[in-house]
């Protein structure tokens, strides 16, 4: 048995990996690296953590057994009362001073998944130096065969009170204060004075009913599909990608909506659809965002974005003089730059946002929120501001392909021998230089570029490009793809591969 924590935590099958167990094994592991330092040795003092869990299958009874393993270590916890957002739970660690938080969820994945996120004590994803620490101490325990600590505490609706070297378990509900905190990050009157028509889809997770809410109590016309939990999610994967929106786009146009907004299945992702019914991926929202906070809020500092990010962005930046930070992949990356710069606004291609003042993780419902102000700022509906922002920063088109490969490769052979072997020329345009941040990425003399990256949890190889128009996307995605299977000789399966959008 091999558990390991990826860029957001660890994920598993439900009933194959992912058991009572083993959330046992991991929770154990978590509390050793809570109440001993980095020799192993122990600590002084209580640490507390939150726990919070979405509505997949069964993640209430894994949030309360993680509960059970923590506080049976003399670790105090915040267990949420009801299930709820990623980023609910993450400004609910701020908000308590926990030493960290444990989120029961694999949010965006396929139903048949669960997973654990771990928070450090800014409500981001735990840095590299602890989710190693939790393993060293996970493989040491099963390797010793250390069973884990675990109370004798029922779970439901009673608190367990702690004492005599156990923790407390206590129930919470973080909603309030969360909803209070995003009141005051985004400028509500004036989405209110609009009056925008907006419709939601939550993809029947986390976050059903709490951005309508929010929008009903500023008296607006918001309504909501999909908005029963379940934890099969319609039978679609809750990732708010434009294949999955098809009826939030349908309802747009049927219902003469301004706008549509989705959320991923724990609510840390956004996307979004236009007047028209059109997908509004995640490049165009943080880029809109981004020139927001900048032209109309006056507001200066980093700008932080994933390596797989448009470059978009890079324009913006460019214009207004502020720094562009460039990371792998994941928003663990993107946290270790927020610890020690003035972050402005940083995010991902997968829809991963947040902004200066919040918590260091993405958060759709505070995205979702900034678009419509956004929108009300200009009043202006969405497909409009994406045209102008076009014209003004020119065309870019973006498309993913996934490729399964017949056998994996490792990532550091494969992105030396691209980097070493560059072609000097791509789509018929000079290659100007390469970047080996994750992955292999081309750019080109017009600004277009290649991602060339393995996945570090499946055997499949993620091709990204963008470029001025759809057609050049494509002639890169296929170059990218003659490259890999024509000069690196990697073989993959004959079902070629399946285009993503934003995801």
């Amino acid at each position: 048995m091999e558990i390991r924590f990826g860029t957001d935590g660890w994920r598993a099958i439900i009933a194959d990996q992912f058991t009572f167990h083993n959330v046992r094994l991991v929770s154990q592991a978590i509390a050793d690296m809570l109440t001993s330092d980095s020799e192993g040795r122990p600590t002084d003092g209580s640490p507390s953590v939150a726990v919070g869990y979405d509505v997949r299958f069964l993640s209430d009874r894994f949030a309360a057994e993680a509960s059970a393993v923590l506080a049976a270590n003399g670790v105090n916890v915040y267990l949420a009362s009801a299930p709820c957002p990623t980023p609910v739970l993450a400004h609910a660690v701020r908000q308590i001073g926990a030493s960290g938080g444990i989120m029961i969820t694999a949010s965006h994945n396929p139903p048949e998944f669960n997973g654990l996120k771990w928070k450090d004590g800014t409500g981001g994803p735990g840095p590299k130096g602890q989710t190693c620490r939790i393993e060293t101490h996970l493989e040491r325990n099963v390797r010793e065969a250390r069973a884990p600590r675990h109370l004798n505490w029922r779970p439901g609706k009673e608190d367990y009170p702690g004492g005599d070297g156990t923790g407390f378990i206590r129930h919470f509900d973080p909603m309030p204060e969360y909803v209070a905190h995003i009141r005051n990050l985004v400028d509500m009157d004036s989405i209110a004075r609009w009056k925008p028509r907006v419709l939601v889809d939550p993809m029947h997770g986390a976050g059903c009913g709490l951005l309508q809410g929010l929008l009903h109590d500023i008296g607006l016309k918001a309504d909501e599909i999909h908005g029963r939990p379940d934890s099969l999610f319609g039978g679609l994967c809750p990732e708010p990608i434009a294949r999955n929106l098809h009826d939030l786009s349908c309802g747009v146009v049927r219902g003469h909506y301004d706008v549509g907004l989705a959320l991923d299945g724990d609510g840390d992702r956004i996307g979004a659809v236009d007047e028209a019914g059109q997908f509004v991926d995640p490049h165009r929202i943080f880029s809109l965002a981004l020139l927001h906070l900048v032209e109309n809020k006056g507001q200066r500092g980093a700008v932080v974005k994933t390596v797989s990010t448009t470059q978009m962005i890079n324009r913006i930046c460019k214009e207004w003089d502020l720094p562009v930070y460039e990371t792998p992949v994941g928003f663990n990356h993107i946290c270790e730059i927020m610890r020690s710069e003035d972050v402005l606004i940083c995010g991902e291609e997968s829809g991963g946002i947040t902004i200066r003042g919040h918590v260091p993780d993405g958060d759709g419902i505070l995205m979702a929120l900034m678009l419509l102000e956004i929108m009300a700022a200009h009043k202006s509906p969405l497909g409009q501001l994406v045209k102008r922002l076009a014209d003004r920063f020119g065309p870019l088109y973006y498309e993913r392909r996934d490729v399964a490969m017949e056998v994996p490769c490792g990532k550091a052979e494969l992105v030396r021998r691209l980097m070493d072997e560059m072609p000097q020329v791509l789509g018929g345009v000079a290659v100007s230089h390469g970047s080996s941040t994750d992955g292999a990425k081309l750019c080109l003399s017009d600004g277009s570029w290649l991602l060339i990256r393995p996945s570090g949890t499946e055997p499949v190889l993620r091709i990204y490009a963008e470029a001025p128009s759809s057609s050049q996307v494509e002639a890169l995605l296929s170059e990218g793809l003659s490259l890999v299977q024509n000069h690196l000789g990697i073989r993959i399966h004959s079902a070629v591969a399946r285009a993503v959008e934003g995801a």
